[in-house]
């Protein structure tokens, strides 16, 4: 977490109520697996809004479900 806080992404937890491998979501969002990987592990550092509306539109979520800010405590 950095000096004003951080950005949680709830990929897992939206991936495990589609009930979507992995695999199946990569095909439909048309996500490279590392890509994927680095969403899940929240270890992306610049996010890329071409993805986040692939993974929104194949979730059908919105980008609050995806993304949260934790404010820094």
């Amino acid at each position: 977490m950095n000096e004003r806080g951080s950005i949680e992404i709830h990929l897992d937890k939206l991936l495990e109520n589609a009930g979507l491998s992995k695999n199946k979501f990569c095909q439909r969002a048309e996500l490279q697996r590392s890509q994927l990987n680095g969403y899940l592990n929240n270890t992306i550092t610049r996010l890329d809004t071409d993805v986040l509306i692939r993974i929104c539109d194949t979730l059908n979520c919105s980008i609050s479900d995806l993304l949260e800010y934790k404010p820094k405590q």
